[in-house]
């Protein structure tokens, strides 16, 4: 009996672990180890964080759901990895704390044969002083209880317009390398949406800060969408609805510092600037997991393991060097770790080889530019894609691992820019490849006909079908398995 061990139970890691028990079956143990209780629909934080949706809607229990399909559960945070075995464990294994509130600081060993990290991002909202919720000054969706709290401020904002005052409203990102410039631009358009319905959009000015050097960058380096034997880029897309919607855009900014009304920020011309505000949501950018690595005989190993950020290295060419020398071939295609072959990871948890946008640095050597995304569609196709490779191992089949390069992989996502059964809308899009390659697509870096934007009502509808299909798909009823990831 093998026994994989997952680490984490996101969009990667619950899908890994429901496929690799649906194919495994009882004969083989699949272990999740995961810090939070609950499973969270995050690209529906944005409906919580306006009020359009209430947090238990897009949150369920974990330990429940494992309990029924027979897998075992740690609520718990994963510290340290020995994948050597060691300290009497003739396995590997991995060091995890527990989260819950009765057992809480207590440690776990964990042995397994396999083990995938899905570990997500940390919120590093420490790397720009004053941003988050802890610090008070801003708000944010990352989470349903953020979402939640954001809503809570939002109301109270809504209730001052009323009452005639006129407010700045601020949504973006919170430091010059985030990567969840998606998650602004639909936050920013909602929120936007709600101030019209209320009947306080002149009370209100409403701006987008973000670290995209252009509109419609979304940290892919945008895109170029032929529609009807026309071609247009994602700028020109996006800088009309900014137009349409009355939203002021400041581009290619790093927050150095938020205080209480008053943001900082330094742009890529190297100029400071100062923006009042009455409620801003920023979104912070993403570390690895604090995740320490050790050898058999317990020296630290975690610089081999991980990269600097806490990410876990991968077979990705992390040599590329200059932004000229970068290639298609430097994006990981197995998610297989180079020091440990029984060892992958999914989703966020893996070190990217580069950023995906062109890299940019203010004169004063501020980086400002867009990490690289690797959330929803391409977390669940990456994380079974390594369920796959995990299978055929542990079932002795001699095969070469799958492949599933973000290179040749398609994505499509559906931006909320407004709820309303008949006044809503959203963008939807869809890109293929999502890392550019120029060699085989050399016009554009993506196959044109894959690559296309659309923006509606019927958008919004899709955009809802979804949610209901993916928490139907990540609640694991019937004929789940059939949704694709």
């Amino acid at each position: 009996m093998a026994r994989l061990l997952i680490l984490g139970a996101g969009v990667a890691g619950h899908t890994a672990a429901l496929h690799a028990k649906r194919i495994l079956g009882k004969n083989h143990e699949v272990i999740v180890v995961s810090p939070n209780s609950q499973w969270n629909w995050i690209p529906s934080n944005i409906w919580v964080g306006v009020g359009k949706m209430k947090q238990e809607k897009v949150l369920f229990p974990l330990a429940p759901l494992y309990q029924r399909k027979k897998i075992e559960f740690h609520q718990g945070l994963a510290t340290a990895v020995y994948p050597e075995g060691g300290n009497g464990h003739e396995s590997p294994y991995v060091v995890a704390e527990s989260t819950m509130e009765e057992t809480k600081g207590q440690t776990v060993e964990i042995e397994y044969d396999y083990l995938i990290n899905c570990t997500g991002p940390k919120l590093n909202f420490a790397a720009t002083e004053g941003l988050g919720p802890d610090a008070g000054n801003t708000v944010s969706v990352c989470t349903a209880s953020h979402a939640h709290e954001a809503n809570e401020h939002l109301q109270k904002a809504i209730e001052s317009c009323r009452q005639g005052k006129k407010l700045r409203f601020v949504v973006g990102t919170g430091h010059g390398t985030c990567t969840c410039e998606g998650a602004a631009f639909e936050y920013t358009f909602n929120l936007e949406h709600v101030l019209r319905e209320e009947g306080v959009r002149d009370n209100a000015e409403v701006y987008y800060l973000t670290n995209e050097a252009e509109l419609g960058d979304f940290g892919v380096g945008g895109m170029t969408f032929t529609q009807q034997g026309f071609q247009t880029t994602s700028r020109l897309w996006t800088e009309s609805l900014y137009r349409e919607r009355g939203v002021q855009a400041i581009v290619g900014a790093h927050c150095s510092k938020i205080e209480p009304g008053v943001i900082h920020y330094e742009q890529l011309d190297g100029s400071t600037h100062e923006l009042e505000f009455d409620f801003a949501m920023l979104l912070p950018p993403f570390k690895g997991a604090d995740m320490k690595a050790f050898d058999k005989k317990g020296k630290d190993i975690t610089d081999e393991v991980f990269n600097p950020a806490g990410f876990m290295k991968v077979d990705a060419n992390y040599g590329a060097g200059a932004y000229e020398n970068w290639t298609a071939d430097d994006w990981p295609k197995t998610y297989q770790s180079p020091k440990y072959d029984n060892m992958f990871a999914a989703g966020i948890a893996f070190a990217p080889p580069h950023q995906i946008s062109v890299p940019r640095t203010s004169p004063n050597g501020t980086v400002i530019t867009p990490a690289p995304p690797r959330t929803g569609m391409p977390s669940g196709i990456i994380a079974k894609t390594v369920v796959l490779t995990v299978v055929d191992r542990i079932k002795g089949k001699n095969k070469p691992a799958y492949s599933s390069p973000m290179t040749g992989m398609g994505a499509a996502c559906i931006a909320s820019a407004g709820m309303g059964l008949f006044k809503g809308s959203a963008a939807s899009m869809t890109m293929h490849p999502v890392v550019p390659d120029w060699q085989a697509h050399p016009n554009t870096g993506r196959d044109e006909k894959g690559t296309s934007g659309e923006i509606g009502l019927a958008g919004h509808w899709m955009k809802h079908l979804l949610h209901i299909l993916f928490l139907h798909k990540a609640k694991a009823r019937i004929l789940w398995w059939m949704i694709p990831e």
